[in-house]
């Protein structure tokens, strides 16, 4: 980080101040006594005047200009870099309460719990080792409640959240007499039987819903070969209530195992962008890739972004510390300030480099309109 040292004459504040860049930037205040003020702005020079110059007249406006020794800052190239400054910085500041301070929130996901002996899913704000597949990350609660609805009208498994003990007295529930759940509460399947289900849903999650999509699709055409075109009429039907449903989900939902992608941005340096790889779920970090030239020669963007990819190492994160960049990701692309892209793609073997170079020029450009 850039250092500001406040003197007593804070004349030099002032000078030193208007010498700031009026960029994207992650600033500290550091007050005589006491914990730092620590903030990200869109304009520096003017967040700065705003909390440190001279009020002719009394404002409620916050300032400090009288209590702070120590100005640091770093100046970020996007929104997106500005937030995992923002969010790494606060770590190193304010170990034990940091996701307060910066108002970290962590999305939903939708999530299948294994081992219960009678699998069910819920939606959680937490990511665990415990065995089960966590589909997300979704824009809001209420987002990923509308998909898990209506994914589970695909399958026959419980909605119920208490732990089972299954007796032919149980009462049952809606979904039971609807022919919506297997029942294992009233022991009309056992735990094998409605495992079987349960793996079938968690396929379909792990997937994306091809395993379901794969399935409906061949019987569909099956059946049509067959000249069974009533039936055939019903699995396209089907067909078309999956894909109804696949739509529900956000951008970034999938199984966070099989999470991979890069976002590009814009850079510090005019003459490069920033990808912020992602693989299986794990933050990998920035790799700038720059627009240079070679021998009077550019090098191609298919040939730089292969080097970059190559050289990614993969990365095991803590489950706190996965959980909170992925918090970063889905709060930066679900946003309305977003300022770069997002592109997933299946694994790291089967990257569409084409796709990814399109990207990159895109948001090329956009840098040097600014």
């Amino acid at each position: 980080m850039t250092v500001i040292d406040v003197s007593e004459d804070l004349a030099q504040l002032d000078a030193a101040i208007e010498a700031v860049p009026n960029q994207p930037a992650v600033f500290a205040l550091w007050p005589k006594q006491g914990d730092p003020y620590l903030s990200k702005t869109v304009f520096l020079r003017r967040r700065l005047l705003r909390l440190l110059r001279e009020r002719e007249k009394p404002s409620r406006i916050l300032n400090l200009r009288h209590t702070v020794r120590r100005v640091e800052y770093q100046l970020t190239g996007s929104a997106f870099e500005s937030g995992v400054v923002h969010y790494e910085e606060a770590r190193r500041l304010f170990p034990e309460t940091y996701p307060e301070v910066i108002r970290l929130r962590m999305p939903p996901y939708v999530r299948m719990v294994l081992s219960n002996e009678f699998p069910r899913s819920h939606i959680t704000t937490n990511l665990t080792r415990s065995a089960g597949l966590h589909f997300g990350p979704f824009r809001s609660r209420a987002s990923a409640e509308r998909f898990e609805a209506q994914f589970l009208d695909l399958f026959q498994v419980r909605r119920c959240q208490e732990d089972l003990v299954p007796s032919p007295g149980h009462p049952g529930c809606i979904y039971g007499e609807m022919g919506m759940c297997l029942r294992p509460c009233q022991e009309v399947v056992g735990p094998a039987e409605y495992r079987n289900e349960a793996e079938r849903a968690t396929e379909f999650l792990r997937t994306g819903g091809r395993s379901l999509l794969d399935s409906i699709g061949r019987s569909r055409d099956r059946l049509s070969e067959e000249m069974m075109f009533e039936e055939a009429a019903r699995q396209h039907k089907r067909l078309e209530k999956v894909q109804d449903v696949l739509k529900l989900r956000d951008e970034l939902a999938r199984d966070v195992d099989r999470l991979n992608g890069a976002a590009v941005t814009r850079s510090m340096s005019p003459e490069a962008v920033e990808l912020w790889l992602v693989r299986e779920g794990n933050w990998l970090g920035p790799h700038r890739l720059s627009f240079e030239v070679h021998e009077g020669k550019p090098v191609p963007l298919d040939r730089a972004l292969r080097e970059i990819f190559a050289a990614a190492e993969p990365r095991r994160l803590t489950v706190r510390r996965r959980q909170e960049y992925l918090a970063i990701l889905s709060r930066w692309l679900y946003s309305s300030w977003r300022d770069g892209e997002w592109l997933d793609f299946e694994s790291y073997q089967d990257i569409p480099y084409r796709k990814l170079v399109n990207a990159v020029s895109r948001v090329a450009r956009r840098h040097d309109m600014m």
